[in-house]
């Protein structure tokens, strides 16, 4: 799908590159996200407890924040975190009506093997492409997480 109007400071190169690389990594992420069925927890849990494993402990504020979510939403998906023992809440000892939320060891299992599924399925595609595109992968692959730093 194209997009329909550019910007007129962006060069139309430029642009025709972010809309079909928008675009992919959306289709890629959305084929990829059926293997998350398999951990046994909705999409919004998986996401926020990923924050939790990957970039550490947050308060419901900063979490919901990292999330993109009302602090109210927040709030129900880590209720259901923990009712699955995924996370733990404690005081924050700098404020005592402020909780810090940690994931647990069995939420960083269940994190790490829903990383390991999503990252064995792409690989196993992968494999089945020509050495030549997996090196260019790579070399992209470089080129997003600069870009990643960026936007």
């Amino acid at each position: 799908m194209q997009a329909h109007t550019k910007p007129v400071n962006i060069p139309k190169h430029a642009f025709e590159a972010a809309d079909r690389v928008h675009s992919s990594a959306i289709h890629l992420l959305r084929g990829l996200r059926i293997r998350d069925r398999e951990s046994g927890i909705g999409p919004a849990q998986l996401s926020a407890l990923s924050v939790l494993v990957f970039a550490g402990s947050k308060s419901l504020a900063e979490l919901a924040q990292a999330e993109q979510v009302k602090p109210p939403t927040m709030s129900r998906i880590v209720a259901g975190l923990r009712r699955a023992s995924l996370v733990r809440l404690t005081s924050n000892k700098a404020d005592g009506r402020a909780i810090v939320i940690t994931a647990t060891a069995k939420g960083v299992r269940l994190m790490q093997q829903a990383r390991v599924r999503r990252v064995e399925s792409l690989a196993r595609a992968i494999s089945a492409l020509p050495e030549l595109e997996v090196g260019l992968l790579g070399k992209a692959a470089e080129i997003i997480e600069k870009l990643s730093r960026t936007v």
